[in-house]
């Protein structure tokens, strides 16, 4: 099936309602029997797990199980900035006049990403992004990048397109049409923002510092909270989680951090290695 069929068809699905409906089941004890299945599909390697796949009551808690511990080391160093989860680099670049490469010849605007904020997304013009795809396979837990305190969320309501590789080739301006959570950190580095992309089944994104926040809310709106307070995280704390997982975006300010150039389209990162790092003032 070539992708505009593919894509006339997903526009035809209620994605969004598709989604809550399989999250409901996957929370449900019946989906227990499919977690074999599951892991035999996505030749997830369970050695990682924090328990045995018969202790997961559902498959949401198996999809979003923690690993055992000192798996995922952070890097120590004072000015290295971490992957806040595991995943495929997707791109990764500078954010040249407000805009944001999705794929060769595909780009889409910071401010439609940050859901119209366009005061804030002039911050980012001039500095970096990188996008990182989770798959079925990997551990869909998302932790900090940067030691830092949350200082604001956005909730951004949109649809669910699927975001594996035929998403990314078939949707323009995929990652701003779809559901996310934006969580805003004061770190080191300035400020950082971290979008969490919803997809299709990949509905639900929690948070740590707020249960009322997340996405794929039925009639939801969109939502954008100071906290005056905010939690302050450590480097490589755990922030939040994809109940079916998805792809986040991190987006630094200009001249605050640089990359390392390794980081290329398929490039695979871990939890808690070093991204790149700080760049001094």
């Amino acid at each position: 099936m070539n992708d505009r069929v593919q894509l006339a068809l997903m526009n035809l699905i209620p994605k969004n309602t598709i989604s809550r409906l399989a999250g409901s089941f996957a929370k449900s004890s019946i989906s227990r029997g499919f977690i074999p299945g599951y892991v035999k599909k996505f030749d997830i390697n369970v050695a990682e797990a924090e328990k045995s796949i018969a202790e997961y009551p559902n498959l949401v808690e198996f999809f979003i199980r923690r690993l055992k511990p000192g798996l995922r080391p952070v890097d120590e160093r004072l000015t290295s900035v971490v992957s806040p989860v595991d995943g495929k680099v997707s791109q990764v670049g500078p954010i040249r006049e407000g805009q944001i490469v999705q794929a060769k010849g595909t780009s889409y605007t910071v401010s439609d990403l940050l859901g119209g904020d366009t005061e804030r997304a002039r911050r980012y013009d001039g500095g970096t992004f990188l996008t990182v795809y989770l798959s079925p396979t990997d551990y869909h837990r998302i932790h900090t990048p940067l030691a830092g305190r949350v200082t604001a969320y956005t909730y951004v309501p949109g649809t669910l397109f699927p975001v594996n590789p035929f998403g990314v080739r078939a949707v323009q301006g995929l990652f701003a049409k779809n559901e996310r959570l934006i969580t805003y950190f004061d770190t080191e580095a300035g400020e950082v923002a971290l979008v969490k992309v919803g997809a299709t089944i990949v509905g639900s994104v929690k948070v740590e510092y707020d249960v009322k926040a997340g996405t794929n809310i039925k009639g939801g709106r969109l939502q954008h909270q100071e906290l005056e307070n905010g939690p302050v995280y450590g480097k490589g704390d755990e922030v939040g989680r994809f109940e079916f997982g998805s792809t986040i975006i991190l987006l630094f300010e200009p001249g605050r951090v640089e990359l390392e150039e390794r980081l290329k389209p398929e490039a695979v990162v871990r939890m808690g290695e070093a991204l790149g790092h700080i760049v001094a003032k």
